[in-house]
């Protein structure tokens, strides 16, 4: 008898202890303070060049929108080069959308040969400015040889001498008609119908300058002589020259202060 009722003391006690004690529920935890999104803003317009991809083609508007130093890529057609001296090469190109100068164009003597009017090339490089002339610098090229060949017709630009209109056609392949030959003074203040380098200081085999006038304006002319030589018929032409001689003329629509083409013919007008 006094086991068990020893025993259910035991037990009494134990459901007593169990009772009592506490169950730990996990404390509460506070959700973390929202914050408002940031507010958006517009995003930048973009300009017709920078929707161009890095490495792709660019058309010549989106050429002309590029901003300076920066990279350009552009397919486009030779319509005539400098000489080739180490292992650069100065090319006129032209496409029916647009013209390009390729300032010492990274090529091989090799390849210089294969630059005849007419081929496609395309050339990556960096948009530059040099005295008012536009032009591709620090470039390279490759050959595109899918059939396709172009060489651009003389536009007559003659009416667009003195307007803001005829630098849009810069570095194309124009002409000009009904010029009249001026005197050209050079550093001693000595007038002649041309003169070797700009200031009269050269001599045969350096570039020409000439003047000629129309409609009441004069404009300064050059046969670059790393296009057009000594031994060429402009260049022997222009040595012919006469002060009020009334000729036509050709070449490429180079810039340096303004307009100073780079003459590669020239007749007498009609």
């Amino acid at each position: 008898m006094k086991k068990l009722t020893a025993m259910l003391l035991v037990l009494a006690m134990v459901l007593a202890f169990a009772g009592c004690a506490k169950t730990e529920t996990p404390a509460a935890t506070t959700a973390p303070e929202t914050t408002a999104a940031p507010e958006t803003t517009a995003a930048p317009e973009t300009t017709v060049a920078e929707t161009e991809e890095a490495g792709t083609v660019m058309s010549h508007d989106a050429y002309v929108a590029a901003d300076m130093d920066t990279e350009v890529v552009v397919e486009t057609y030779v319509q005539a080069h400098q000489s080739w001296w180490d292992n650069k090469v100065t090319v006129y190109c032209q496409s029916p959308d647009g013209a390009y100068f390729l300032y010492e164009l990274a090529c091989s003597e090799e390849d210089a040969a294969k630059l005849v009017p007419g081929t496609k090339i395309r050339v990556t490089g960096y948009k530059g400015e040099w005295s008012g002339e536009v032009e591709i610098m620090d470039g390279t090229f490759e050959f595109v040889d899918d059939g396709d060949t172009y060489i651009a017709e003389a536009l007559d630009v003659t009416d667009l001498l003195g307007t803001d209109e005829l630098e849009k056609h810069q570095n194309e392949f124009v002409s000009f008609t009904g010029l009249t030959v001026e005197p050209s003074t050079d550093a001693n203040g000595n007038e002649a119908a041309f003169l070797y380098n700009w200031d009269g200081s050269g001599e045969k085999g350096n570039d020409l300058y000439f003047n000629v006038s129309v409609n009441g304006q004069t404009y300064n002319f050059c046969v670059e002589s790393y296009l057009c030589g000594q031994d060429t018929d402009v260049y022997k032409a222009v040595e012919a020259l006469k002060v009020g001689d009334v000729i036509n003329a050709e070449g490429f629509l180079y810039w340096y202060e303004g307009v100073n083409p780079h003459i590669t013919a020239i007749s007498v007008a009609e």
